[in-house]
């Protein structure tokens, strides 16, 4: 699968499309099936990005927005440092957008070849949320930072796109 189809699978569920989540949680846990369900019943009107703000989807509901940047690998830690800082650049661009319009950042990694629930939902460090995201980002992973600063994204410390469904949908 390329880019674009992680992107357009990662929309249709959060859209809430039937025949993707049940395409998605084949491998998944009845526990990891049910929860991806509840989006079902709270679905975004979610639309592609032209990536000019350093994300990929724009996610929207009555109560909740999010700038989504999509990310996968087979390698299970992604490093914002190995593409001559860009990802970096890309990323603190996003908080800078987010702070400002007081919205939640969110980065989606995609683990390839994965089964089960293969998706791990991150945020960033930022400042102004108010109310039920403020305490929705807070128990949102954030990006790690190495030593010399630069972001790292490690699959197996992000929460399970089940999980974040529950959360956002509870």
């Amino acid at each position: 699968m390329s880019a674009s189809d992680y992107e357009r699978e990662l929309r249709s569920i959060l859209r809430g499309d039937r025949k993707i989540i049940e395409i998605v949680t084949k491998t998944c846990s009845d526990e990891e099936k049910r929860r991806y369900e509840k989006i079902m019943e709270k679905p975004f009107v979610v639309v592609r990005s032209a990536g000019s703000y350093g994300a990929d989807l724009l996610a929207v509901r009555c109560d909740i927005s999010m700038l989504i940047e999509i990310k996968s690998s087979s390698a299970r830690k992604i490093h914002f440092s190995s593409v001559k800082g860009k990802l970096q650049e890309q990323a603190n661009r996003m908080k800078e957008e987010c702070e400002r319009a007081s919205i939640l950042p969110v980065y989606a990694f995609r683990l390839k070849k994965k089964r089960g629930d293969a998706w791990r939902i991150f945020t960033l460090d930022i400042k102004g949320l108010k109310g039920r995201i403020k305490e929705i980002h807070s128990n949102i992973p954030k990006l790690d930072l190495t030593r010399s600063k630069n972001l790292v994204m490690e699959w197996d410390k992000g929460l399970p796109l089940s999980s974040f469904i529950e959360m956002i949908t509870g």
